[in-house]
């Protein structure tokens, strides 16, 4: 029996938004889901409990979130490129198909390209929107094993299915440009990893040392030590420039306890350790700061094309920016005028950033965040994601 079959009791079109991930805690399908109830029943299916504004909710298992029991199984169906029955014939894929009727769904959107390959086997009425996060195919291509083994499967899910789907979208313009140039898919639209607009604030008043911030996941990749590098330079070139306060997401234990040691041989308490806030305050916390910083070394494709949730929230609080030469970042930056780019990633070139700038120039930065803070909201650039899946539905 199906949870989920054809109805043809109401006049709104149904939408199914799928999603291999804790749809509670994804913010970017979460956005979705709110966009799409105003005007489309809402089905999700993804791991986790319901999200709030989906009239039905297929939780698949935890317990399915590996392809198969068997790791040796899987990795010889990868080694042998046999992505089809690795991929249909997995517990999560058949779980999905055995909840889900084919046809009884208008619109699929399929968040990342590994979820497109079920939604074209759902069969919806009107067709499928594919939502790439990260450009798939080079996702961990800085590891050796993922990239011989599952970097294959994402091209198979992107040739053979993404470009069956009949819209698609991504993050930034360099990935959007990467799946035009590789796969032959009309350049697909840009929806940024934008926050909700937050109204009723302004900037805070810039102080002396500059606090500076930096939010995100403690990932080794992302070389946090090298900003700790750049504050504690700056302070050297020019004493009391600024301080540094790291709000990290928990991850790899090991190297938030070595950020922790080396903040505290920084002298003068100028790098903090701060505990994560739950999501919905994370803006409130940021306005206590005049910079918001970050340093993003392209260690691979997705993070070099990276405009992150964290420049949002930046300018949702108010803040000037420093960052480094990431083309997206820094596009959205200059645009603006909302902060300064550094000419690299070390931490040399940060720090030389930060003894330059002036209380009187973030002040202006943060006057012009404020500004531009409606423009780079989620209610303003998701406004493809809503053409494509009205398009889709046959919505007025």
């Amino acid at each position: 029996m199906k949870l989920i079959e054809e109805r043809r009791d109401t006049p709104r079109p149904r939408i199914l938004v799928l999603s291999f991930s804790p749809i509670s805690r994804d913010p970017r399908v979460l956005r979705q889901i709110r966009l799409f109830r105003e005007f489309a029943d809402v089905v999700s299916c993804g791991y986790g409990e319901t999200p709030e504004g989906v009239i039905e909710h297929i939780e698949v298992p935890a317990s399915f979130k590996s392809w198969r029991v068997s790791y040796k199984k899987v990795a010889s169906l990868l080694a042998a490129r046999l992505h089809s029955r690795l991929y249909f014939h997995s517990q999560r894929v058949r779980f999905v198909r055995d909840h889900i009727a084919p046809g009884s769904i208008d619109v699929v959107v399929a968040n990342d390209a590994i979820a497109v390959p079920l939604a074209l086997a759902l069969r919806p009425r009107k067709g499928v929107h594919a939502d790439l996060h990260e450009y798939a195919p080079k996702q961990g291509e800085d590891d050796r094993r993922w990239r011989l083994l599952v970097g294959p499967l994402m091209d198979w899910a992107c040739r053979n299915y993404v470009t069956k789907a009949d819209s698609v979208s991504t993050v930034s313009k360099g990935i959007a440009e990467e799946y035009a140039s590789a796969y032959g898919i009309p350049e697909p639209s840009v929806v940024p990893n934008a926050s909700a607009y937050v109204d009723g604030i302004k900037p805070t008043p810039v102080e002396s040392p500059l606090r500076l911030v930096h939010t995100g996941a403690a990932g080794r990749v992302r070389r946090i030590e090298v900003m700790i590098d750049a504050v504690r330079l700056a302070n050297e070139m020019h004493p009391g420039t600024a301080t540094l306060d790291l709000v990290l997401v928990p991850g790899e234990q090991r190297y938030i306890d070595e950020l922790t040691s080396k903040a505290a041989t920084v002298p003068d308490g100028a790098i903090r350790m701060r505990t994560a806030v739950p999501f919905n305050q994370i803006v409130p916390m940021l306005q206590e700061y005049d910079v918001g910083f970050y340093l993003c070394p392209p260690s691979n494709f997705n993070m070099e094309h990276a405009l992150p949730n964290k420049l949002f929230e930046f300018i949702q609080a108010r803040l000037a920016i420093v960052i480094g030469p990431s083309p997206e970042m820094a596009r959205v930056t200059n645009e603006y005028k909302l902060g300064k780019v550094a000419d690299a990633f070390d931490a040399e070139s940060a720090a030389r950033v930060l003894v330059d700038l002036t209380a009187e120039e973030v002040a202006v930065m943060k006057k012009n965040a404020d500004a531009a803070a409606f423009d780079l909201s989620a209610e303003k650039v998701t406004g493809p994601w809503i053409d494509a899946v009205k398009t889709l539905a046959a919505i007025d």
